[in-house]
Formats: structure tokens, sequence, C-alpha cells
């Protein structure tokens, strides 16, 4: 029996997203239903008619979404009612890590595709401030914003990783080659 992959490829193949971190985060949320789903748990929402209703899903969809994110521990299932038993879906702490990537997903859609005729533009504003918030990445060792051009993956034995021979070898399409520190 050969396992798949969630992206249909042999597990352990060479096309197996899996084995790496955005491959194995993918696994998890990278599916439409399961982000509008975590969109909707961010905005407050807990309970599986709520989410039906919000989402317009169909409830096996649902159903399965919630299922995948409790099993990953992006949720916590908790009984609010015993008759008949009736549950409500917490973020986890693995669940609230999340936000940043929602974040940049809803800003770089904001600023890239067109919203629909009618649609206000998502703003969100920060409690502790009361401005607008207009997320941004930053390096935690010197405060710079992180650019694409100017980040690169790295850790030994990783494609573009502290190996020359290696880094010279990760190129991202449309991208130039990273410098190098001693250039």
């Amino acid at each position: 029996m050969v396992v798949q992959a969630p992206d249909g490829a042999p597990a352990g193949g060479p096309l197996d997203l899996t084995r790496r971190s955005l491959g194995r985060a993918l696994a998890i949320v990278g599916e439409r239903w399961t982000l509008l789903v975590l969109r909707e748990s961010f905005a407050g929402v807990r309970r599986f008619e709520a989410f039906q209703r919000n989402l317009g899903i169909a409830r096996n969809i649902l159903a399965d979404r919630l299922h995948k994110l409790v099993a990953a521990g992006v949720l916590e299932r908790r009984r609010y009612q015993d008759r008949p038993a009736r549950y409500e879906y917490c973020l986890t702490e693995r669940g609230l890590d999340l936000y940043p990537a929602l974040l940049a997903l809803l800003s770089w859609s904001e600023r890239h595709l067109a919203p629909a005729a009618g649609d206000p533009p998502a703003t969100l504003t920060h409690e502790r401030c009361g401005q607008a918030v207009e997320p941004h990445l930053v390096c935690g060792a010197c405060g710079g914003e992180l650019r694409a051009r100017e980040v690169r993956p790295g850790g030994c034995g990783e494609p573009g990783g502290n190996r020359p021979h290696e880094r010279a070898a990760y190129v991202r399409p449309g991208l130039p080659p990273p410098q190098s520190r001693s250039a």
C-alpha cells in the first residue's frame, strides 16, 4: 500500500509537501473552508450552527473541517450543553498562533484583489491604540520589516541554508539569487 501525502504525492517522495514546514502547515489549514472556519473563529464564532449560518457551508463539510482542526490541536471541542449534547469549538494556543498568517492573507487580498461589488474594505482596529491595522512582519532581532528579497531559508542541510553550495542552488522564480555576505 502506498501512503499518499495530502497533495496526492506518495509520502516520502520528492513531491511530498509534508516533508517541509510549509507543506505540513498546508496539510492542516491549506483548504478554503478551513481558512474560513478559522476566520470565523477569530471573529468569536464557537458554535456549529453559527459557523454553518455565517459560511453557508454544508454540515458534512463543516463537521469534517472542525474534526481536522480539533485533531491537529488548532481548535478544542468543549461541551456547553448536556441534553442534547452540544459542543463549541475554541481556538487553542496553537490556533491563536495562526492569527498572523490570516492577517497576512487578508492584507494581501485587500492590496491585490478587487473586492466584490458593494463589499466594503476589510478594516481592523488595534484595541490598544485605536488605529487601523496594517500588518507587517518584522525581524525579532533588529526590528526591520521582513521583505521577500531580504530573507532566505536557512539552517544546516536545507536548500538555501548555511552551506554556500546549497544557497546557490536555491533560487526563487523571478527573484535574484541570495547575495553572499562576504561580497
